[in-house]
């Protein structure tokens, strides 16, 4: 009876904020509309752009590293959202790996070996991922070292370490226009957002559809606001064709294994792996459902999977994405399907370069506008998983570490950075890792005072 009663409880919280829950089914067509601002939310085209323009790409090879891109986000989304962890989460290339793949790829020579070696070593580490969450062994390190004070730590420095990033380089940093021009798109978007949201609150149900449509919403009449600018370009739509095939391995990348590009790249998945438990956590919060040792295990295959797939189709590993857990918490739409939808969508843009190059072009300050009020609401997130702990001394310590690292690291002089030994640039180079270590290791290490 009593569990009956909690499951009660829980769908009462569910319903309280979320407007469309996680196994709610939803229509073909709501599904794709839904799933599509999601998409359009997300900068998936960013890290392989960066990727052609470290490692010197041709044109032609950084179009189809896109493509394939779109494609493993795809196919990740969908392993990770239905058949592992069966969460409402989006999968995307992660940042984490970039100055391990231009290192791997330096080392080995560069041109088709030094590419070979990164996926050879990509695809090791998958596996070992695979057999990590299989076996558990992941999962136990969770449960020892991550309790609510320390897991609510990382979803706040997760939407903390986000934040000037997307001011700083998506408003301030944005080269599609001028310094005033990406400001005041950033302000439209970011305020239609808000309008929309405050509409949703006030209509209640009748409303909703204001509050499920207002990222989406927000992105269009951004881009509508560019083009009266005169800064939206749509020209790279022109040239791009149709339909494209992706990437095939043996035919166009093939794989070769290097010892310490694979010990490289092992050390890398373990840090992807500390990153995407704070996305984990985020999402749980939000869908207001507790992570259960299933759904951790599954996570860590599913992540596995969905970078074996990814170096499968010569790509970079995958992980899952963050905004996605502030997206649901602003629209309330936490469906499954859509999620399936925006793994669609995605494999959609990687077969057809006209839509990858149609959402890559939507200017960068107007996806900061909203992505900024994202990160806030991921940040806010983590403050309500701590909401219900004793806060002392040793809280206290938990908190500001990490949250002082996080802002440390995302300002450091990149010129400081290079100086420092590789693994060390690898830890800093990731404020959510080392942020996360700090409170996990502050939690084990200060002494509580009775």
């Amino acid at each position: 009876m009593n569990t009956q009663a909690d499951k009660q409880d829980n769908a009462q919280t569910q319903s309280q904020h979320l407007t469309v829950l996680p196994e709610d089914k939803l229509s073909f067509g709501k599904s794709a509309i839904l799933g599509l601002q999601h998409v359009l939310a997300m900068d998936v085209y960013v890290v392989p752009f960066l990727i052609a323009m470290l490692i010197g790409l041709q044109p032609s090879q950084s179009s189809a590293l896109i493509q394939s891109t779109f494609i493993a986000a795809g196919l990740a989304t969908i392993v990770q959202t239905y058949f592992c962890m069966k969460l409402p989460m989006a999968q995307g290339p992660s940042y984490v790996p970039l100055g391990a793949i231009v290192t791997i790829y330096a080392a080995s020579g560069g041109g088709e070996l030094g590419w070979s070696s990164v996926l050879g070593a990509s695809l090791v580490g998958a596996i070992l991922v695979i057999i990590l969450g299989y076996t558990g062994v992941f999962n136990k390190i969770v449960k020892s070292f991550i309790p609510p004070i320390v897991g609510g730590t990382i979803i706040f420095i997760v939407g903390l370490s986000l934040l000037p990033v997307a001011i700083r380089d998506n408003v301030y940093g944005a080269t599609d226009a001028t310094i005033n021009q990406n400001v005041l798109l950033a302000l439209i978007s970011a305020a239609v957002l808000i309008v929309f949201v405050i509409l949703g609150s006030l209509f209640q149900k009748k409303g909703s559809i204001f509050r499920i449509t207002s990222v989406m919403v927000a992105l269009i009449i951004g881009c509508i606001s560019a083009q009266f600018m005169g800064v939206l370009d749509f020209s790279a739509i022109q040239s791009a064709s149709w339909f494209s095939m992706p990437m095939i391995p043996f035919k166009d990348f093939g794989f070769s294994f290097d010892l310490s590009a694979i010990i490289t790249m092992i050390i890398i998945y373990l840090v992807l792996l500390a990153e995407t438990t704070g996305t984990w956590f985020a999402i749980s919060n939000v869908i207001d459902k507790p992570l259960t040792d299933k759904n951790i295990n599954q996570g860590v295959v599913g992540e596995g999977i969905s970078c074996l797939i990814a170096a499968g189709l010569g790509s970079t590993p995958v992980t899952g994405y963050s905004t996605n857990a502030g997206i649901i918490s602003i629209t309330g739409v936490a469906s499954r399907r859509v999620f399936l939808a925006v793994g669609g969508w995605f494999v959609l843009f990687g077969c057809s370069g006209k839509l990858a190059a149609l959402i890559s072009s939507i200017p960068t300050a107007v996806i900061g506008g909203v992505f900024a009020i994202v990160c806030g609401i991921i940040a806010i997130n983590g403050i309500q998983v701590m909401k219900n702990e004793t806060i002392g001394e040793k809280e206290m310590y938990i908190i500001a570490i990490p949250m002082i690292l996080t802002l440390a690291l995302v300002l450091i002089p990149k010129d400081f950075l290079s100086t420092l030994p590789t693994f060390v640039q690898y830890l800093f180079g990731s404020p959510i890792l080392a942020a996360s270590l700090a409170a996990i290791l502050l939690n084990k290490l200060v002494p509580s005072r009775k």
